[in-house]
């Protein structure tokens, strides 16, 4: 019988979660940077090897939450969490070992899905100082450097229930090519904006014509003040075409055709902090 089931990938900010769905994956699906509380809601990878399919959630950090955005992201985490078949909980090898993971995600009582500590980034650990994890520990991964991939993967399908598969067995993603489209904007806006702008930046897409040669995308980058927008646009519109360019070039990979991006940026006053704003952005429910 195959198994088949949900996996989220959980854990404070910046632990590398997206990291290791692209690298599950094999695709760039999540948006990957340096700065920690990139992912705003749930990405789903899809991975299907032998007769296991693994549905795999990229849930925003575990963190204390600021302003309403920050409580939409925690409780988007915390559902995927609540939904889940596997719970691999993430946590960086350096600081081994992870404290409860009930504790870290401050729950009620523990989650339904069986909780597999993953210790994560082990290529910045020198071998000399490498704690000594047990299988009994939890399994220790680099999605860099593609060290213990396999074992996490043997240990998670180990926990999925008996099922047919959900999808076809070649399909690597549950959302439409428009959502990762405003995803690569934002994670563009990461790798080029300064300080704490990107925090500030949304991204809509307007228009999607996948049928159109190039493919046509009209989007909309949402920042809260009016010089934010001076910045993003940039001298004679310097910042906002090197953005695009990096953007285009991001989701060219995905859909593989050329791509015409129509790019533009308004202000929504305090977006990050208004209910109806962050409803009509698609990061609270209706």
């Amino acid at each position: 019988m195959p198994r088949c089931g949900t996996v989220a990938l959980a854990g404070r900010p910046n632990v590398g979660k997206s990291t290791l769905l692209n690298a599950l994956v094999g695709e760039h699906l999540a948006i990957v940077a340096a700065k920690p509380q990139s992912t705003r809601v749930p990405v789903v990878g899809l991975l299907t090897r032998d007769d296991a399919q693994f549905i795999l959630t990229d849930s925003p950090g575990l963190l204390e939450p600021e302003y309403p955005l920050h409580e939409t992201m925690r409780d988007a985490a915390v559902r995927a969490i609540a939904d889940a078949d596997v719970v691999a909980y993430l946590h960086p090898l350096a600081e081994f070992p992870a404290p409860p993971f009930v504790e870290v995600a401050r729950l009620a009582h523990a989650p339904r899905g069986a909780v597999i500590p993953v210790y994560t980034k082990a290529d910045l650990v020198a071998p000399s100082a490498r704690p000594a994890v047990r299988p009994s520990d939890g399994v220790v991964v680099s999605a860099v450097a593609g060290e213990g991939l396999a074992a996490l993967l043997g240990a998670l399908g180990a926990r999925l229930p008996e099922s047919p598969f959900h999808y076809d067995p070649d399909e690597i993603a549950t959302q439409p090519l428009r959502f990762f489209a405003a995803e690569f904007v934002r994670e563009a806006a990461f790798e080029l904006l300064r300080q704490e702008l990107p925090y500030s930046v949304a991204c809509a897409i307007e228009e999607f014509r996948e049928s159109a040669s190039p493919v046509y995308i009209r989007a909309t980058l949402y920042v809260e003040r009016d010089s934010q927008k001076g910045i993003v646009i940039g001298e004679s519109g310097r910042t906002i075409k090197a953005l695009g360019q990096a953007a285009r070039a991001k989701i060219e990979t995905l859909v593989g055709q050329p791509v015409y991006l129509d790019l533009h940026v308004k202000v929504l006053p305090r977006w990050r902090r208004d209910a109806p704003s962050l409803q009509r952005l698609g990061y609270a429910p209706s």
